[in-house]
């Protein structure tokens, strides 16, 4: 599941995804162990108590996937693969026909890992004076490239904003500028007054690129603003600057970013985009005193010098996996099209230890996912009635490195790509307690979200809007990578009705990538709550892939048009 968004927007290194997804920290010496609260033998009692056939089947599927042998299940690592030919061996068991790679249930996915390879150089050179260096952690960090060992841009610089330019919201941050040849600079995130799913969308630093490469720049830079400044110190940023990130491999074996011509270069703090600022007509302090304000507006200005920046990037291969099943429908003319369901099943790893546990399990995030899609799909052979459309079940790997498996799918499918007409997605769906209602994320954008609230009445629990708008969370997990090739998506949880708030509140304040994400630690699991929402599941792909017409944006809808959906225009 992606990293939800404090109340500060963070200064973040600029990184070649778009999701918010997190890595846990890098291993260190485990401290002494704490206390138990429970002795082994209890938890083992618990984790190990007869179930109903129904809910045992999902448990056990859980049981495996987030034990401490998977070790987290990190996209890349041998643990993650063993993870995968079990879910190849159940998609086998459903009866699901191969549709990865070559007649398999595995699509391979060539991945990179890349970081810094070493602090960069920054070289300013102010109108009518000397090139001078800026300084490492304190004026700038450097940002790794994943389309090229070597970066070398020396360019004048021109501070645009949030870096926004959106027609729809009456903002254009590139208005009276010329940025052809030139290095943009910009804030992170996005103004407060933009709808949460269009701001998240305009707050990634991906899309900013793909929009300064457009306008013709050469690379971008992140600014560190007030708001960033007082929840994290930009030397502390220094720590943690080359970490590694991961995407995936272009065929020459040079990682894919979505805007190669305009790379990420870096960050500056505070203290260094002054230095940029000093001489032009507009002064940072009045820059700084502006993004203070939420609806802040920016004029855009070319700054009075030049930046020559020098970045050297190591790239190393990875290779990893997505699991495709494919259920064939039984209609002549409709089975032509694919639903495609998705859930991801790597997870962070193994980490900083917590109470003497590295083990980062992902129990909940996101094995109970991959669980509640492997008896979806044992449901629809159980049925003995096979769906009108095709159904492809899809478990992606790398989610949590920024959602580069389903983006690797989605514009690499091993289905012709035309056939796709949705996706519903599962994202950590949090079954700790007795689920009253259903939230489909995205359900109002398309079609989609008729079905999803017949099934829910037929489940006999109620459909609720998005409980967290702020969040803009339809652009924050896998779905949002078929979205971006203009095919209609939902992203699917249990309600946050009657229980439903106090107990997510908690999930994510005490076992969110965490440890403690792992069937002996988090709130006991509700499995008879787990069947169900296979059950709402089951019952939302039927009502899709039977459905006489196929999915479609509703006409106008942002993303639709974006991105040339079906039924947008």
């Amino acid at each position: 599941m992606p990293m939800l968004r404090t109340a500060a927007l963070l200064l973040a290194l600029p990184l070649s995804s778009i999701a918010f997804a997190q890595t846990a920290p890098a291993p260190a010496p485990a401290p002494a162990a704490a206390a138990p609260t429970e002795s082994v033998a209890t938890i083992n009692t618990r984790v190990n108590a007869a179930l109903p056939a129904d809910q045992a089947a999902m448990k056990a599927h859980v049981m495996f996937l987030s034990s401490d042998a998977m070790q987290g299940r990190e996209a890349g690592t041998e643990s993650y693969n063993v993870a995968a030919q079990y879910v190849a061996s159940q998609f086998y068991s459903a009866g699901l026909t191969p549709a990865g790679t070559d007649g398999s249930y595995l699509q391979t996915v060539p991945l990179v890992s890349y970081k810094p390879a070493s602090k960069g150089s920054f070289r300013y050179t102010p109108r009518g004076g000397s090139a001078a260096p800026l300084a490492f952690g304190e004026e700038y960090l450097p940002a790794p490239d994943p389309s090229r060992a070597k970066t070398v841009v020396d360019a004048p610089v021109v501070f645009v904003g949030y870096g926004i330019d959106a027609p729809r919201f009456k903002r254009n941050d590139y208005a009276g500028v010329d940025v052809k040849g030139k290095i943009v600079a910009f804030f992170a995130g996005a103004p407060a007054s933009f709808p949460g799913e269009e701001r998240a969308h305009f707050g990634n630093a991906a899309n900013k690129a793909v929009a300064a490469q457009a306008k013709g720049a050469v690379g971008y830079l992140t600014l560190e603003s007030p708001t960033s400044a007082k929840v994290r110190p930009f030397s502390r940023l220094a720590e943690s600057y080359d970490s590694a990130r991961m995407t995936w491999a272009r065929p020459d074996g040079t990682g894919f970013f979505a805007a190669p011509d305009a790379p990420a270069l870096g960050s500056l703090s505070m203290t260094g985009a002054e230095k940029l600022f000093a001489g032009a007509r507009t002064s940072w302090a009045s820059v700084v005193k502006t993004a203070e304000t939420p609806a802040a507006r920016f004029e855009a200005v070319e700054l009075p010098g030049r930046l020559a920046i020098e970045l050297a990037t190591t790239i190393a291969p990875v290779t990893s996996y997505n699991v495709a099943g494919m259920l064939e429908g039984s209609d002549p003319q409709r089975k032509n099209e694919v639903v495609v369901l998705t859930a991801h099943l790597d997870h962070v790893g193994v980490g900083t230890p917590k109470n003497g546990d590295a083990i980062y399990n992902g129990a909940m995030d996101n094995a109970v996912g991959i669980a509640a899609m492997i008896e979806e799909a044992k449901r629809f052979k159980a049925s003995g009635t096979p769906p009108k459309r095709s159904i492809l079940f899809l478990a992606v790997t790398a989610e949590e490195k920024g959602l580069v498996g389903a983006d690797y799918f989605a514009r690499n499918p091993s289905i012709a790509k035309e056939r796709m007409v949705a996706n519903v997605n599962l994202d950590m769906p949090i079954i700790t307690y007795k689920f009253e209602d259903v939230i489909a994320f995205g359900a109002e954008r398309s079609t989609l979200g008729g079905y999803v609230k017949a099934a829910a009445a037929k489940l006999g629990v109620t459909f609720s809007p998005d409980p967290m708008p702020d969040q803009g969370l339809f652009t924050r997990s896998d779905h949002y990578r078929f979205v971006q090739q203009g095919i209609p998506s939902v992203f699917l949880w249990p309600g946050t009705k009657g229980p439903g708030k106090a107990a997510v509140d908690e999930f994510f304040a005490k076992h969110y990538h965490q440890p403690s994400d792992s069937m002996g630690q988090v709130p006991a699991i509700d499995w008879e709550s787990g069947t169900r929402f296979i059950e709402a599941n089951y019952m939302i792909a039927r009502e899709i892939a039977d459905a006489p017409e196929r999915p479609e944006w509703n006409k106008g809808d942002f993303f639709g048009t974006l991105y040339e959906g079906y039924g947008a225009k």
